[in-house]
C-alpha cells in the first residue's frame, strides 16, 4: 500500500481514472487492430480522432505516418514523422522512414541529413548504409 494525496492506495490502484485517457487508450487499441487487419482508411479516421484530442500522441503520429508511407503519400507521411520527431528526436524507426520518404520524393539533402542523425545514434545501422548508397546512385 502507498500513500497518495493523504489516501491509502493499493499498489495496482494507481491506474488512470481520467476518462479521456481511458478513451484514448481504447481508441489506440482499436487503431492497432485496424492496422493489423490492414483496414488503413478506418485506421486513419481513428488516428485523426485521437490526434484531435491529443496532438502529441507520438505512437499514433508514427502509425499514421507509416500508413501514408505505405500508400506512397510521402509528403503527408513526412508531416507526421516530423511532428513525431519533435517529441522523440532519436527514434531511429521514424528517422529511417522520414529519410526514405525524402529520398522517394527526390529530397536528397533532407534524406542525407536524416541519415546523419541516424548514424550519430546507431553508427552500424545497415538500413542507413543502403539508403545512402541509393542516394549516391540516384544523384549520378
Amino acid at each position: 500500500m502507498i500513500w497518495v494525496h493523504d489516501k491509502l492506495v493499493g499498489l495496482f490502484g494507481l491506474g488512470s481514472k481520467d476518462p479521456q485517457k481511458k478513451s484514448i487508450s481504447k481508441k489506440k487499441k482499436e487503431l492497432r487492430k485496424l492496422v493489423k487487419d490492414k483496414k488503413y482508411d478506418s485506421a486513419l479516421r481513428i488516428g485523426a480522432e485521437i490526434l484531435k484530442k491529443n496532438p502529441d500522441e507520438n505512437d499514433v503520429l508514427f502509425i499514421i505516418g507509416g500508413i501514408y508511407y505505405m500508400k506512397g503519400k510521402y509528403r503527408t507521411a513526412i508531416s507526421y514523422f516530423e511532428k513525431s520527431l519533435e517529441i522523440a528526436t532519436h527514434d531511429v524507426e521514424v528517422l529511417i522512414l522520414n529519410a526514405t520518404s525524402h529520398f522517394r520524393l527526390g529530397n536528397f539533402k533532407q534524406a542525407i541529413n536524416c541519415c546523419g542523425t541516424i548514424k550519430e545514434i546507431d553508427p552500424k545501422n545497415k538500413v542507413v548504409v543502403e539508403l545512402l548508397e541509393k542516394i549516391e546512385s540516384a544523384k549520378k
